[in-house]
């Protein structure tokens, strides 16, 4: 099976900047969004940690071995990559404990790991995936291959379009392994012709190829000419509360759509998605039948799917000189990749840059 990882530039007619990202860790830094913060009492610390050069599970063991915890003991919201320099909290079952304790846990973690602590708190409920409301980014590309005035003039253009008609939700190609090996063999798990005993590795695999139908559906929609409008019988999704809605009448909705305030949604494949109808449905539709795979094959796996943004709004998105390039800051909610964004200021294969 050929498995088609490029994708679209939804500003194809801009020239990029060229460059390379991730040259040291803190060129390329992350900090989570929260989705509340911790009320100060309660059998979870919560522990705001900067690091670098360490995988999140990293962190999760360490932690657990610190405290004396089992790993699953430990929570945190989303995983962060390793050559980043990125804040994120950390939840530890420790039951009832006191502002001792606190004090002296941090003390414990700043002497033990090599880590920064930012702050630590109590709080009633375990920190579980998905906790979070995004991440801000501020990543610095070097290496630029022209004069820094001209990229910064790429940069802005590019930036100008993107703040005003957003990014297709793609899922980065870092997700799909080598050459699309994980695509490969979640489709044959799919098909019946690859069985595997690691249900962990068994669901990675399956999300790999969901992730890819989902890219090609994006794909058809920005070819199609519909990324910019809102389809009759879309699975839309509004911003501000994240509740789901179908469209009835697309003409009523654009202006909506126009203004920010509400996205369609791109299908995650699976036997309990929310399918879309009327045209929106003819795309999804189309998709799997280029694939050669049905509904009925993902529910015989067990594949049950779900929906995910389809549109990123980029309100945030600033370019600004550096000493060895320019910095770009932005914003993402849960779920989204950086490179998304990088890759359409760059214009540079993206795929495997330092770090992944």
């Amino acid at each position: 099976m050929e498995i088609g990882l490029d994708l679209p530039y939804i500003t194809s007619d801009l020239p990029g900047i060229g460059g390379r990202i991730r040259d040291k860790p803190d060129h390329f830094v992350v900090e989570e969004i929260p989705l509340y913060e911790p009320q100060g009492e309660g059998e979870h610390l919560y522990v705001s940690l900067t690091r670098e050069g360490l995988t999140t599970r990293d962190v999760q063991r360490q932690l657990a071995t610190l405290f004396g915890l089992r790993v699953d003991a430990v929570g945190f919201a989303g995983m962060k990559d390793k050559y980043s320099r990125s804040t994120q909290t950390f939840s530890l079952t420790v039951g009832r404990v006191d502002a001792d304790f606190v004090k002296d846990s941090v003390a414990r973690i700043r002497s033990m790991l090599p880590v920064t602590v930012n702050w630590a708190r109590l709080h009633r409920n375990k920190l579980k995936p998905g906790h979070l409301l995004g991440n801000r980014f501020a990543v610095v590309v070097t290496k630029l291959g022209l004069l820094q005035d001209e990229a910064l003039r790429r940069a802005e253009a590019i930036a100008a379009r993107l703040r005003e008609r957003g990014v297709p939700n793609f899922f980065g190609s870092q997700r799909f392994g080598h050459y699309g090996n994980n695509v490969r063999r979640g489709l044959e798990i799919i098909r019946g012709q690859y069985r595997i005993g690691d249900r962990w590795l068994r669901r990675l695999l399956i999300s790999s190829y969901q992730s890819y139908l989902c890219n090609r559906y994006l794909v058809r929609r920005l070819e199609s000419g519909y990324f910019d409008r809102i389809l009759t019988g879309d699975v839309a999704k509004k911003y501000a509360t994240g509740g789901l809605f179908q469209v009835e009448d697309s003409v009523k909705e654009q202006p909506r759509y126009e203004a920010g305030e509400i996205s369609f949604t791109a299908p995650i494949y699976g036997s309990e998605m929310w399918a879309a109808t009327g045209a929106a449905g003819e795309l999804e539709a189309e998709v799997l039948a280029e694939v050669g795979i049905t509904l009925e094959q993902l529910e015989k796996a067990g594949v049950k799917g779900t929906r995910r943004l389809g549109r990123l709004l980029l309100s945030d998105l600033v370019v600004d000189p550096a000493p060895q390039g320019l910095v770009i800051r932005f914003s993402l909610p849960k779920g989204a990749f950086a490179t998304t964004v990088l890759r359409e200021i760059m214009k540079v294969d993206l795929t495997y840059p330092p770090g992944f």
